[in-house]
């Protein structure tokens, strides 16, 4: 298997995160060892710093040396700033007691999705001709990832395969106007906070953070062992996430006006797969690695609610690019074909 670092797609994505976000220029403090930044004149100090008020700051904030932070705030309502830069750290493996590294976060699978490697996206064309993903044939990752056979929930639905899945998804994130290393970042950033506030547990009690001016609620706990890959890779997974906003009273409005022939359970399950998600850091490596969301499970990361939660795309926007099929979009599942 022959896995590269994403290279020049990197500083792309980085330069549209840059614009997307309107970033500032900032920097650290002189003397690192304060941690430190100093942004519109003011100094911040990063966490395990805290503030009864919330700083003002961008979140997400890029500085000029690239890290990335995030306004986090606690279960005391208080305030902490954690940087939560996406990059390739230290060795991530629960199998060898190696808890708080980040991994390999900017790896993309380079040997099998060419095109994702140079672009962010696939080319449905070849993925509908590939056989195997890190050596193993595609049947297999398939049989393995249904329910009750590599874990009780499975990757995927019983009804799909994995090509089906990346063929699906890659659609919804063209849809969409948007890349996988884009719709992986914050996701990365919530597996970030979590490795920085949860290997100090004095300084605990996250209950969640802003992003583009919203609100997300976190909940994250362990499980009681890890759960293995589908792929041949080192990824593993430990953590339980869940991750979820609120609608505005404006979008609840938007949203009947437009859907007003569902039921009122059917849109209370609508609103719930639009502004929840509940995964593990898996996906996100997943995401970046292989454009891989997951099948349509309790696990899966949808990318229309990844856009929606984390504000890559206001509401609005995400129901014009699917042209009033937003709610089958969240719902039908990719099925394998005959």
């Amino acid at each position: 298997m022959n896995i590269l670092n994403i290279g020049g797609l990197m500083y792309i994505n980085l330069f549209l995160f840059v614009i997307f976000f309107g970033v500032a220029p900032i920097s650290f403090d002189d003397d690192a060892t304060t941690k430190k930044i100093i942004y519109d004149q003011k100094v911040y100090k990063l966490y395990p710093k805290f503030y009864s008020e919330r700083p003002k700051i961008p979140s997400p904030l890029i500085m000029d040396d690239n890290k990335e932070l995030i306004i986090v705030i606690t279960s005391e309502d208080k305030y902490t700033i954690i940087p939560v830069t996406v990059e390739n750290g230290d060795t991530l493996d629960y199998s060898r007691d190696l808890w708080y590294g980040k991994g390999r976060q900017l790896d993309v699978d380079s040997a099998d999705f060419p095109t994702l490697f140079r672009t962010g996206l696939h080319s449905e064309s070849e993925l509908a001709k590939t056989k195997t993903i890190t050596g193993k044939p595609v049947d297999e990752i398939s049989r393995i990832a249904r329910p009750e056979m590599h874990s009780g929930e499975g990757f995927i639905g019983i009804d799909e395969d994995i090509i089906s899945v990346l063929i699906g998804d890659n659609k919804l994130v063209k849809r969409l106007g948007m890349t996988h290393p884009q719709m992986a970042r914050p996701l990365f950033h919530v597996f970030n906070i979590i490795i920085a506030t949860n290997k100090d547990s004095k300084h605990g009690g996250i209950k969640g953070f802003y992003y583009n001016n919203r609100m997300i609620n976190l909940n994250f706990h362990g499980a009681k062992g890890w759960q293995e890959s589908i792929f041949n890779d080192e990824i593993l997974g430990y953590w339980q996430l869940e991750i979820w906003t609120l609608l505005n009273q404006s979008e609840k409005e938007f949203l009947l006006s437009r859907y007003d022939n569902l039921s009122d359970s059917a849109m209370n399950e609508f609103i719930n797969r639009l502004s929840f998600i509940h995964t593990g850091e898996m996906v996100p490596f997943y995401i970046q690695r292989y454009g891989f969301y997951e099948g349509h499970t309790s696990y899966r990361a949808d990318p229309i609610a990844i856009s929606y939660i984390f504000g890559l795309r206001r509401l609005e926007e995400i129901e014009s690019a699917f042209e009033d099929c937003l709610y089958d979009n969240l719902n039908k599942h990719f099925l394998s074909k005959p």
